[in-house]
């Protein structure tokens, strides 16, 4: 798993067996109350020799619908702000700090790991959503190859021409990936609305993978004129 670490708690195998709690807890969606013993002789002792014991509560932060976005070029801060403002919890993977310090305050820019190394690391949910809309088809294709390993994942999906989605679902192949798993790629991502901008990229996008998870199926809820009248 991917960790984001901010601060200290002393430091040392208390930190990392804490650290390792938490990130249990956050899989779990489970608060956890535990206590560590600082002495030795005990059966669940960890080494520490300092005495006594100390006792952490861990409450993870249980998020709702999620967006991950693999690049942040101008279609992923336009997606990326459309998806923030419509309540999803939105988050950028990009190595160019520059573009991550323009995002909105509510997304979070993260450019300590290789996208693919990032995707290959987290353990998904069927609340979030993957992205690909890096500044490359090599790095999309790369970030795409750990991506359609990752079943749990509610939506997936990669921008691009046809050409480029023919390519690189061409290269997984190559690499053994199935066609199943191919199957689940939403690629040219977004809803065929003659989308251009990247505003209108984003509202095609956004739009498709609240529908995707929310089951839903995107069609016109336009009433028929033969549906009669209310009385």
């Amino acid at each position: 798993m991917f960790t984001l670490t901010g601060g200290t708690i002393g430091g040392g195998k208390f930190e990392s067996l804490v650290i390792a709690e938490a990130q249990a807890a956050i899989q779990k969606r489970k608060p956890l109350l535990k206590t560590y013993p600082l002495r030795e002789g005990e059966s669940d002792s960890f080494g520490a020799i300092c005495g006594g014991e100390v006792t952490v509560f861990i409450e993870p932060q249980i998020t709702g619908e999620s967006l991950y976005l693999i690049g942040a070029g101008h279609c992923a801060h336009a997606i990326a702000k459309l998806a923030a403002e419509c309540g999803l919890f939105v988050t950028v993977v990009d190595d160019r700090g520059d573009l991550l310090a323009d995002l909105p305050p509510a997304v979070t820019g993260i450019s300590e790991a290789a996208p693919a190394d990032f995707v290959a690391s987290r353990s998904w949910r069927n609340d979030e959503a993957l992205v690909m809309v890096s500044r490359n088809h090599e790095i999309d294709c790369e970030a795409l190859a750990a991506a359609v390993e990752q079943s749990e994942a509610g939506y997936v999906g990669m921008i691009g021409s046809r050409r480029k989605v023919l390519d690189v679902f061409d290269r997984l192949r190559k690499r053994g990936v199935s066609e199943e798993k191919l199957s689940r790629v939403y690629a040219p991502l977004g809803l065929d609305i003659g989308a251009d901008s990247p505003a209108e990229i984003a509202v095609s996008c956004v739009a498709e993978i609240l529908a995707v998870l929310r089951g839903r199926t995107a069609k016109h809820m336009q009433i028929s004129s033969a549906a009669g009248k209310l009385s």
